[in-house]
């Protein structure tokens, strides 16, 4: 019994004293294995008598039941320590931002941003796309929307003419997109519910104003459609796209040709601590020009105005877009400065939707 005691005594500190399960599998193999120690005394049972092996059979068995037990709790300790080490050694800050992959690191530019949220809007409430080229006739830029040639009202376009060409025609760069206004008259049949967004040019620039800007303009032409129409349409237009619950308008007389009447809209902001905030306050901004579509706008496009009528607004989207994201100066649009973009650009997968939100 004491040299049972004693092997059990010097087998156990060795297992406990191991460093790695390499040396715990050696202990292993020189208590446990064929030729071992407590194999060894395990063989003895057989040549004992039956008084002998009911007395030391129990130590010896207990013996090796002790040593598996050892044996298995230090080959866990050891791999316990050891993966504690591994992820010492492979520790992530996970508290840093993770980098952007490369189909994130772009960014959308503001005025295809607000240009996706116009189309979202309007797309909900039935209204198709429309577009034309940017190089346009005078014919369909000026004479068609009721600006004969000579009427003062040209004057206001600052336009960009080209040289004449071979017939003795001086096409121009567009000054609105109302062109895509008669080029839709000209080829569909009401109703029509159209918006036109797309780039136009003016001989202007300072902090509010650069030679080519963007333009949404919007057409009904109805048996029926009127000035009520009109307005729940602006109303809806500006409470999705500034995302407001309510929204107070005012229409004030005005005078373009294409329409009669004529009317600038204005909404409701406030203009406290510089900030422009609508929704609230009592001043007033002016945001777009609306009208019902002047009967000789309708002739010239093949309309009979006895029996259809019409309303049309444009705005800037790039006035818009500067009024919703807080952007003060209009010169930046343009400039290809990574920087600015990078800090008003938006992630190219997070596409506005009534749904999940315009600027989300």
């Amino acid at each position: 019994m004491t040299d049972i005691a004693t092997l059990e005594r010097d087998t156990l500190a060795a297992i406990a004293a191991a460093a790695d399960e390499a040396a715990v599998e050696e202990l292993r193999i020189a208590a446990l294995g064929k030729s071992g120690s407590v194999s060894a005394l395990l063989k003895t049972l057989g040549a004992m008598t039956p008084d002998e092996r009911k007395e030391k059979g129990p130590l010896i068995n207990g013996l090796r039941d002790r040593v598996q037990g050892a044996i298995a709790a230090r080959k866990e300790a050891l791999g316990e320590t050891a993966l504690e080490a591994r992820l010492a050694s492979e520790r992530l800050d996970v508290s840093l931002p993770v980098q952007d992959g490369p189909e994130a690191r772009g960014r959308i530019h503001p005025i295809s941003q607000v240009i996706d949220e116009i189309t979202a809007i309007f797309g909900d409430m039935g209204f198709a796309v429309a577009e034309g080229p940017d190089v346009e006739t005078d014919d369909l830029n000026f004479t068609r929307l009721n600006f004969p040639v000579g009427h003062p009202a040209r004057e206001m376009h600052d336009t960009f003419f080209f040289a004449p060409d071979s017939n003795g025609e001086r096409k121009l760069l567009r000054t609105h997109t109302s062109p895509v206004q008669v080029r839709t008259m000209l080829a569909e049949a009401p109703p029509i519910r159209v918006i036109c967004p797309g780039r136009t040019y003016r001989n202007d620039s300072d902090q509010t104003h650069t030679p080519m800007f963007h333009q949404v303009e919007g057409l009904v032409i109805d048996k029926s459609a009127n000035l009520g129409h009109l307005k729940w349409i602006l109303e809806e237009f500006c409470k999705s796209f500034f995302e407001i619950d309510d929204v107070k308008m005012r229409f004030r007389p005005s005078f373009f040709p294409f329409t009669e009447p004529s009317m600038e809209v204005d909404i409701q902001c406030s203009r406290k601590g510089g900030e422009i905030r609508f929704g609230e306050g009592e001043d007033w901004l002016e945001i777009l020009g609306c009208g019902m579509v002047h009967p000789n706008v309708l002739r010239n496009c093949g309309l009979d105005p006895d029996v259809y009528q019409g309303f049309a607004w444009g705005m800037g989207i790039d006035r818009i877009a500067m009024l919703k994201y807080g952007m003060p100066d209009l010169r930046p649009f343009f400039e290809a400065d990574v920087r600015w973009l990078a800090h008003y650009g938006f992630r190219p997968l997070d596409l506005p939707t009534l749904t999940g939100g315009l600027s989300s």
